[in-house]
């Protein structure tokens, strides 16, 4: 690569599209946010960083994308060292945080003509990749609108329209459907899967287990500040989640604890219940027969079962095998 430094942004070429992190770590007062972090992820995929809040997954993205240096250890971005080379790597990637970063004073479309245009591309190229990216969303009806308009799904929508706005070989997402509807949701991750084609390396961090499994081909799990188990969807499932769990509901949610208490008996201490969705699990190493074992000890005590059956392991379970706790148990003691 000749003269990296005499080229505009959105030209500088990657010495290698992957990103290297190594024994990283960094803490805020006595709250150690990240604990001898070490990464490879390698060219052509979409990482998850799967974790719930707090846990440290915006702290190594502002790290990985030069807004935080790490108090130890190193890190770089396309083959260039987010500390020393910081200028290049902010040249590489694009970035959709948590929050959209869109000026919500401007229309759709001016938006990211301006993007464009501080990326130094001529105003009539800012105008066309504009246009390509409100079509490519499925914003053109809104592009003459003021942002401040604009639905929560919209702007996450025109946000991740920005950070793409040159191409970049590296994305970022930082949790890019945090406060989303289920719909808006399913809505975006279609955009994603549609869009990463064109980058080399996406770098997606969720607290939603059911993101990661869908989206990513590499998932690395965090918990307090540590990186625990990585893999893919499925080697995490093999390898922590059992061959398949016993899932049920009852009739009677007061019954829940109850219930419980009696699986325990066939389960041990390896029962799981979802305070949301009344959902209790357990591993059903044996498959049919442990599944037939739970019905005959409910059916022993009166317990009615709404919904029963055998299921593969899914990355909440992932977390649980690894952590001994749920996510969704964590995210909640991460809030106290």
């Amino acid at each position: 690569m000749k003269n990296p430094d005499n080229k505009t942004p959105g030209q500088v070429e990657c010495k290698e599209a992957s990103i290297s992190i190594k024994g990283v770590s960094k803490s805020f007062g006595k709250i150690r946010a990240l604990d001898n972090i070490n990464l490879e992820i390698p060219d052509g995929i979409i990482f998850a960083l799967l974790g719930p809040n707090g846990s440290g997954k915006t702290t190594l993205v502002r790290i990985l994308t030069t807004l935080l240096k790490p108090e130890h250890g190193t890190a770089t971005v396309g083959g260039f060292d987010v500390v020393q080379e910081a200028n290049l790597v902010r040249h590489i990637f694009g970035l959709a945080g948590q929050y959209p970063a869109v000026d919500e004073n401007l229309t759709g479309r001016e938006n990211l003509v301006m993007i464009g245009q501080l990326y130094h591309l001529k105003k009539e190229k800012a105008k066309n990749r504009a246009q390509e990216l409100l079509e490519i969303f499925d914003l053109t009806d809104a592009a003459n609108r003021v942002v401040k308009t604009f639905s929560g799904g919209m702007r996450r929508r025109l946000d991740l329209a920005a950070a793409l706005v040159i191409s970049p070989p590296i994305l970022f997402l930082d949790e890019p459907t945090t406060g989303l509807d289920p719909r808006s949701r399913l809505g975006l991750w279609e955009v994603i899967n549609a869009q990463v084609k064109n980058c080399s390396t996406v770098f997606l961090t969720t607290q939603y287990l059911e993101e990661a499994d869908r989206l990513a081909n590499m998932i690395a799990i965090m918990d307090r500040g540590k990186v625990i188990r990585e893999g893919s969807p499925q080697e995490l499932k093999d390898c922590c989640g059992g061959e398949n769990y016993v899932k049920l509901r009852l009739f009677d949610r007061n019954q829940i604890l109850k219930t419980s208490e009696l699986l325990r008996d066939i389960a041990g201490a390896n029962v799981r219940i979802s305070e949301s969705t009344g959902e209790i699990s357990i591993p059903a190493l044996d498959g049919t027969a442990t599944l037939s074992a739970v019905v005959g000890r409910l059916n022993a005590e009166a317990i009615q079962i709404s919904e029963i059956g055998l299921q593969q392991p899914t990355l909440d379970d992932v977390f649980l095998a690894i952590t001994g706790h749920t996510a969704e148990e964590e995210a909640k003691q991460v809030k106290k």
